[in-house]
């Protein structure tokens, strides 16, 4: 699968609150354009569209047509200010994005303010993840809506459990075109990410089969 994302100067410097993450943005990266899409990427059959401050050209997803394409939206819901703060903003110009991709996956802290059309946006879509932290996940499946209880962690490090949650629901999808066992890898995959600090924490195949087993039977 191939992963979008613009991060190699783009820094964040994070705080985590009662009231939840408080963010603020130390460098940017050159924006991702056509442009930087290689000729032998284009055949991809998994891309995930992940950026992390708008830096991620909506174009991008009409580059990849023998590939499925899904986005963690949160880059295009951010806005940052003169003293580099992280704050919300309307997604205006989500329609072009939406026509060309095949998943969509926010968060409960990415739509803050824009609840109204969350779920227009989920149900456009024929897959649509809203993720809710340790409430766990409601899935949108060609418009319905299910709900995907959350796995039990001990949290550590809660940054980048979106984007793990992101990738895995893609690649077990296209394992099982099943939307409800790859929301609960998915869940699983998040929930184990959590428990240690940074990329080291990310469940590998074993880890998360065997998780995802103790999971189903806990149902």
């Amino acid at each position: 699968m191939v992963t979008l994302e613009s991060r190699e100067t783009t820094r964040f410097e994070h705080r985590y609150e009662a009231g939840g993450r408080v963010s603020r943005v130390r460098s940017r990266a050159r924006p991702l354009t056509t442009a930087d899409v290689p000729e032998d990427w284009r055949d991809a059959p998994l891309v995930l569209l992940a950026p992390v401050i708008d830096e991620v050209d909506l174009r991008l997803a009409a580059e990849f047509t023998d590939g499925a394409v899904g986005a963690a939206a949160q880059g295009w819901l951010r806005a940052v200010g003169r003293d580099g703060a992280v704050g919300p903003r309307a997604w205006e110009s989500s329609r072009p994005l939406l026509d060309k991709i095949q998943a969509l996956f926010l968060s409960r802290e990415d739509i803050r303010g824009q609840e109204g059309s969350v779920v227009e946006w989920l149900q456009y879509v024929p897959i649509g993840v809203l993720t809710a932290d340790r409430d766990g996940a409601l899935l949108f499946v060609n418009g319905d809506r299910y709900e995907v209880r959350p796995r039990p962690a001990t949290e550590t490090d809660p940054t980048g459990a979106g984007d793990v949650f992101a990738a895995t629901f893609l690649v077990e999808y296209q394992r099982s075109a099943d939307p409800w066992l790859a929301a609960a890898a998915a869940a699983c995959a998040g929930s184990i990410s959590v428990e240690g600090e940074g990329w080291v924490a990310v469940p590998d195949r074993g880890l998360l089969e065997a998780t995802l087993k103790e999971y189903e039977r806990s149902g």
